[in-house]
């Protein structure tokens, strides 16, 4: 902040700017809390191990608090440091805001302009791609600028207005609007080590001893406990691991290393093969939808929204759209596309 011209002979104290912590510090510590293993943050961060630890314990120094807890064998963020991150996170988001404004100025093209969110899942789905294509070719004049979303923005970005629509899993929180797509099946994400792993089909029954990786606080409990099939059809009430995931990766990370499991979409499978993960059908485990997504009301002052959910109305009256994967980049377009 500029306080204006410094008076002669005046010395700033010595902690009235050192001790402000540093938005890639911020981000730093919430990367840890959700892998809390320094070599899987570190990986994510493009920093080696003793640079993380280094922002760290300098982000520690600076807030005057101990975030973790640290050792040999394991790293657990303090009550305090667990406290501390919906504070943080508002922090980061709220320099990202600010990134992106300063980036994306008020060019006058009200109504031409449509943001649209993506999750890393969503932006390679198959109805994803067909609305989009068609959407350029009905609009040619409408610019679509997209933004990758993670978990936690997925929840937060149409709040907050970072975009006007997005491609989302299902279900959603109240005062969302949806124009539904496509319904998949949703699997199991086991790590390849676990015993369950050999049986091809299983039962949610078969998995109630598992613990279930939690999401981060920010993402609303209808979908945490959609995601988490909380509480079972049996009433049980589920167990979750302290992590707080915001990306996929992380979720992935932690099933292998910790033994919990997770829901995703079938689609997962193929998007995000690794070698110590597995995924299993699930016999009872009901499936997902997927659609756009918008604040309600927004359509009215939107043209871009509008024209997207008349494409989504389109293509699906026109006999649905195919769920999984784009796995033809040539594919073409339906007829109604307007050529």
């Amino acid at each position: 902040m500029d306080h204006g011209p410094v008076p002669l002979g005046w010395e700033a104290p010595a902690m009235l700017v050192t001790d402000d912590p540093a938005v890639h510090q911020l981000r730093s510590l919430l990367t840890l809390a959700e892998e809390l293993h320094f070599g899987r943050a570190a990986a994510r961060l493009y920093l080696t191990q003793p640079a993380l630890s280094q922002q760290i314990r300098t982000l520690e120094r600076r807030l005057g608090v101990q975030l973790f807890a640290r050792t040999s064998r394991k790293v657990e963020l303090t009550p305090l440091g667990q406290a501390l991150l919906p504070l943080v996170r508002n922090v980061v988001g709220a320099a990202d805001e600010l990134r992106y404004a300063a980036r994306h100025p008020a060019d006058g093209k009200d109504g031409l302009t449509l943001r649209v969110g993506l999750t890393d899942c969503a932006a390679t789905l198959a109805a994803t791609r067909r609305v989009i294509a068609t959407l350029t070719t009905l609009h040619p004049r409408l610019e679509i600028d997209f933004q990758v979303l993670d978990l936690v923005e997925q929840a937060t970005a149409l709040s907050v207005g970072k975009v006007d629509a997005a491609f989302a899993y299902l279900p959603v929180p109240e005062g969302l609007s949806v124009e539904p797509l496509t319904t998949e099946a949703r699997v199991v994400c086991l790590s390849a080590t676990d015993p369950l792993a050999r049986r091809a089909t299983l039962r949610l029954a078969d998995l109630a001893d598992r613990p279930m990786i939690s999401l981060a606080q920010e993402v609303s409990p209808v979908e945490r406990r959609f995601w988490a099939v909380d509480p079972r059809p049996d009433g049980t009430r589920v167990r979750y691991t302290d992590h707080h995931v915001t990306r996929v990766e992380s979720l992935l990370s932690a099933v292998s290393f910790d033994g919990a499991i997770a829901f995703l979409p079938a689609v997962a499978a193929e998007l995000f093969p690794r070698p110590d993960i597995v995924y299993r059908t699930v016999a009872d485990l009901e499936p997902c939808g997927f659609g756009v997504v918008w604040p309600e009301r927004a359509g009215e002052e939107c043209p871009g929204i509008t024209a997207l959910t008349d494409v989504c109305r389109r293509l699906r009256d026109q006999g649905g759209l195919p769920p999984g994967t784009m796995r033809r980049p040539d594919e073409e377009l339906p007829p109604a596309a307007g050529r």
